[in-house]
């Protein structure tokens, strides 16, 4: 399965990668899904055309663009085989480790993640990725595998619970271990991407990084709790030792007005992170409670009328 977004110059050479190394693997049959997410260049054309060719190309045309995570899970929810593999379509991820996928959910796992531990992308950008990794791990309730992506091969089994869980917004990378599934880890190194521009800019990535943490943790809730406390107490202290200072030093004793000022700007500061913060749960409950779908197809290729 593969999710898309004005991927006009890799469709291709995806679509040749995998289907080289599964041209190795007669033991297996298989379909490439493609689910497009309301492509504003030719990725649809080139989508139709390559269907058209090879039925093994399922194709799926979102009405909109639905975001990256809830397209790309309804993807994941659309394979009918025994496994799925997702991988993403600017073969930054290797296609290459696919038959090692398969080898390893032979041998038994569940779950089998490709983890990049070096990448040739911006290093900044990398670094920024290692401490969101760590960040993520201290929040959560059970351990998080870092540098993991989703890329990987994912047994049916865990596919039927992420049905029976029905979240329209699901956090796959942190649903693996909470779950519990028998999960092998695929060490790699991730390519440059060679064509076209990722879609992804500071506002989506904040928007994934929220996601996770309201998937995994309830810490920021309770370090908001702990937080208001020790504030609460720090105000009522610095308050009696100004109230003393007052009566015993009443006319040498200035109250001035920057202690005021400084201290109404870091309460109101503070509360407004933290009710920031109860906001994105307020709304990680309403994305849950209003029942919409992850996404809402256009078309679909080469589905049979039962699937």
């Amino acid at each position: 399965m593969t999710p898309c977004y004005n991927e006009e110059e890799n469709i291709m050479n995806l679509y040749h990668a995998v289907k080289l190394e599964f041209d190795k693997l007669n033991q297996y049959t298989y379909e490439h899904i493609f689910i497009d997410n309301c492509s504003t260049d030719s990725s649809r054309k080139i989508l139709k055309e390559l269907a058209d060719k090879d039925k093994n190309v399922k194709v799926i045309l979102n009405a909109r663009n639905f975001g990256p995570n809830r397209s790309g899970s309804y993807g994941m929810l659309q394979a009918t085989g025994d496994a799925l593999i997702c991988i993403v379509c600017d073969l930054q991820d290797p296609p290459e480790l696919i038959p090692r996928f398969l080898e390893k959910w032979e041998d038994g796992y569940k779950v089998v993640l490709g983890q990049k531990l070096k990448s040739k992308e911006n290093p900044v950008m990398f670094q920024v990725r290692k401490i969101y990794y760590k960040l993520i791990n201290w929040l959560s309730e059970t351990p998080q595998y870092e540098g993991v992506t989703g890329y990987g091969l994912f047994d049916k089994e865990f596919l039927n619970t992420m049905r029976w869980m029905d979240d329209p917004d699901p956090y796959i990378r942190g649903l693996v271990p909470d779950l519990g599934y028998k999960t092998y880890l695929l060490q790699y190194t991730q390519s440059k991407r060679e064509f076209g521009k990722s879609s992804y800019n500071f506002s989506k990535y904040f928007d994934f990084a929220m996601t996770g943490v309201t998937h995994v943790s309830k810490k920021p809730l309770r370090i908001a709790t702990m937080a208001g406390i020790i504030m609460s107490g720090i105000s009522f202290l610095m308050a009696l030792i100004y109230l003393i200072m007052k009566l015993v030093y009443w006319n040498s004793f200035a109250m001035g007005t920057a202690p005021i000022l400084i201290g109404m700007f870091l309460l109101a500061s503070v509360q407004l992170a933290f009710i920031g913060v109860i906001g994105e749960y307020i709304g990680a409950i309403l994305t849950r409670v209003t029942k919409r779908p992850m996404v809402v197809e256009e078309e679909r290729i080469n589905f049979k009328k039962n699937e």
